[in-house]
């Protein structure tokens, strides 16, 4: 298994670690199980300075908490009363940045992940939108600031380079709440052509 990301890594510019997750994997232990997938869709989301973010205007709370623990933690939170989602908390700690894993591949596990979500039909259903990932992956609350470089959630590097030109980028997705200006951010980020990303494309 290749070496898991280092902490260095997450401490980078939240818009880096958002474009260089694409082709990542994460993966996830599951009991005696194994479970991973190559992250084809992320979103970035800034921070105090972002309308869009949990922690806008420096909101802090229980359930943000774990966005203002050091780069390399994961944030998990519920969503319209039924989805879990999963973040990957970027800059140094009380910054409070992170990325949203919108799509991932299934390549580890996948007959158990088609138990875990059996209303997908097809293998490129499985996790491609975050609340399918979370349930594909059974990600939920007990793994809320989680380490990334730990045993039971962690990721490893791209197994090969990503070109500049296989990344597109767009808007972000569902925030149209958070005023006109935010949800015009091109801070999403996808694998061009990639039949496992989300079914928005919107490209750029």
């Amino acid at each position: 298994m290749p070496k898991k990301l280092p902490r260095s890594f997450y401490l980078q510019d939240t818009v880096t670690v958002a474009r260089d997750l694409l082709g990542c994997t994460l993966w996830r232990k599951l009991d005696n199980h194994l479970l991973a997938g190559r992250i084809v869709e992320t979103e970035a989301y800034l921070g105090a300075n972002d309308p869009a973010s949990h922690a806008r205007r420096g909101l802090r709370s229980p359930r943000n908490e774990s966005m203002y623990l050091a780069g390399g933690h994961a944030y998990v939170y519920f969503t319209y009363g039924m989805h879990w989602c999963l973040n990957v908390v970027t800059q140094e700690e009380d910054i409070a940045e992170a990325v949203l894993l919108r799509a991932l591949e299934p390549v580890r596990g996948v007959d158990l992940m088609r138990e875990l979500r059996p209303k997908a039909k097809r293998d490129f259903d499985l996790m491609n939108g975050p609340g399918k990932i979370c349930m594909a992956m059974s990600i939920d609350r007990k793994l809320d600031g989680e380490r990334l470089d730990g045993v039971t959630l962690f990721i490893t590097p791209r197994d090969a380079g990503v070109r500049d030109d296989a990344i597109a980028v767009s808007p972000r997705v569902g925030i149209d709440g958070a005023g006109e200006e935010a949800a015009r951010w091109p801070l999403r980020f996808y694998l061009r052509d990639n039949r496992y990303v989300s079914p928005h494309r919107h490209v750029r």
